[in-house]
């Protein structure tokens, strides 16, 4: 009976947030070890649900939990935080031992206090604890800033292939085959890896608009060659100001380095002969309000989806941010609503009690000179419920249970409904709305902050979705962030002549 352990450690850290993450925030959405981390994705659409599935039929195979721990998007992790989460981590795997393979799911873009290549660090520690031999095959997120301390480990890695990520499942399931395939002897992966220089405009990092078409259908192109098992484009977490910063580009090949090397080289030069493609096209918050009101006079029945880029839940963003609900109101027409988190306006709404009407003073608490002033208006307590919520389709994250907290729905007499939450939760299920007892098609407009990931969820319900470039953590304008660790020269930092793959 062969041993394959699991380990996953996910998050994606927006160095320019002033809050850190720290093991609460971990606590609060998974830190496990052993049989918990089965427990925890086992029947899930993540990746390490792949993983679990991938073996279960396998019965010379044991899948072993070794260790889970994610946490939503925030700030970098502490240097407290980090060295309990390796430590707990080399002391689950050494228990664990012995093992024949190692299915390992890092985000790519993590940064901690002492380590800012997070993952990195931590794939790096576990390839000196198994030995040099052991097969290591895992998954990395979309937004990946790859380095060459994360693929040295490994043999195999498998990108999300997907913007929204609704593919994880089926990416998980991969390296497990490749996985069961290594064990038995029939390929033994060898990976490249090439950097480009080039940051790729969050706006820009939709995978089924034409630019992304075109970059994936060569992808596929490249990756249906004999001999070769994967060829993933990296679009890179432009929010971590880290070495490692920008796109790259995977390949995996089944027995030959040269050959990984040479289909990594020609994807990313095809990738970079296409980079002008991948320059945002960024709308102002008044031009996108402008929009949204000619795109109901052709279509008053649904609303205009407003994707609030500049607060950006799931790129760490503090979801607070009024920036577009200030705008609506000075130009928009109809009713707006919005999710804020605001613990403190939410324990006032409970306080005055459903049905009451109280000044408040909503969002724009942590920063209002980047995500805007707070709402300060009249509102009605129209409903408070516990926050929990459920999603049964397949959507960005993997996520089908969602916690954000007590929640109360406020409506004010200038026209904003406002989902209050005490804690952050991004857009990725339309039933953060309905839960509410909200119906989209009663609003004019909806403000939904994400970029990518909320569009599985609010397409099908909004007449069309807009992308808008506001201030913020996360805001789509990367020339408004100050880098102190990217690389140089960088595409569209600065213009880069003469590269080749």
């Amino acid at each position: 009976m062969k041993r394959v352990g699991i380990i996953a450690l996910l998050h994606e850290s927006n160095t320019f947030l002033d809050e850190p993450t720290t093991l609460e925030h971990f606590r609060t959405n998974l830190l496990g070890t052993g049989p918990a981390v089965i427990d925890a994705f086992r029947g899930s659409q993540h990746e390490v649900g792949g993983f679990i599935d991938s073996l279960a039929d396998q019965t010379d195979i044991e899948t072993v939990g070794i260790f889970g721990a994610r946490a939503m998007p925030y700030g970098t992790i502490t240097a407290e935080c980090w060295e309990t989460l390796v430590s707990q981590m080399e002391t689950a795997l050494k228990a664990a031992l012995p093992l024949d393979g190692l299915l390992v799911a890092p985000h790519g873009a993590t940064v901690a206090a002492p380590a800012p290549d997070a993952d990195g660090d931590w794939l790096q520690r576990v390839r000196r604890i198994v030995g040099p031999d052991m097969p290591i095959i895992g998954t990395l997120d979309l937004h990946a800033n790859v380095s060459p301390r994360m693929t040295e480990p490994c043999q195999a890695l498998y990108g999300y292939r997907t913007n929204p990520h609704l593919d994880q499942r089926a990416r998980g399931l991969e390296a497990g085959r490749t996985m069961i395939r290594t064990l038995a002897g029939e390929i033994s992966p060898q990976l490249a890896i090439v950097q480009l220089p080039l940051c790729v405009n969050i706006e820009r990092q939709a995978t089924s608009e034409a630019h992304g078409m075109r970059l994936w259908a060569e992808a596929d192109r490249l990756q249906q060659q004999p001999g070769m098992i994967n060829v993933s484009c990296l679009y890179g977490f432009p929010y971590s100001d880290v070495a490692e910063m920008g796109a790259t580009v995977l390949a995996v090949s089944e027995h030959s380095r040269e050959q990984a090397e040479s289909v990594a080289k020609q994807m990313a030069q095809f990738w970079w002969d296409m980079r002008a493609e991948f320059t945002g096209q960024l709308i102002s918050v008044d031009d996108a309000i402008r929009t949204a009101m000619q795109i109901r006079v052709r279509d008053a029945e649904h609303p205009v989806g407003l994707l609030e880029m500049g607060d950006n839940v799931g790129g760490g963003s503090p979801g607070d941010g009024t920036w577009i609900a200030h705008g609506w109101l000075k130009h928009g027409q109809g009713k707006l609503l919005t999710v804020i988190a605001d613990s403190e306006a939410v324990q006032s709404a409970v306080a005055a009690g459903v049905g009451s009407e109280v000044a408040l003073s909503v969002g724009g608490k942590l920063d209002p000179s980047r995500h805007g002033e707070p709402l300060v208006d009249t509102f009605k307590v129209v409903r408070i419920t516990d926050g929990r919520f459920s999603e049964p389709e397949t959507r960005h994250g993997g996520y089908s249970r969602f916690d954000q907290g007590t929640t109360a729905v406020l409506e004010s007499a200038s026209g904003v409904t406002v989902i209050a939450t005490t804690r952050r939760v991004a857009p990725m299920s339309l039933h953060q709305v309905l839960s509410q007892g909200l119906k989209p098609d009663d609003f004019a407009a909806i403000v939904i902050k994400g970029v990518h990931a909320p569009v599985a969820a609010y397409a099908s319900v909004c007449s069309q979705l807009i992308r808008v470039n506001t201030q913020g953590a996360t805001t789509a304008d990367v020339h408004e962030l100050t880098f102190a660790h990217r690389r140089h020269p960088m595409e569209p930092f600065e213009i880069v002549t003469n590269w080749h793959a």
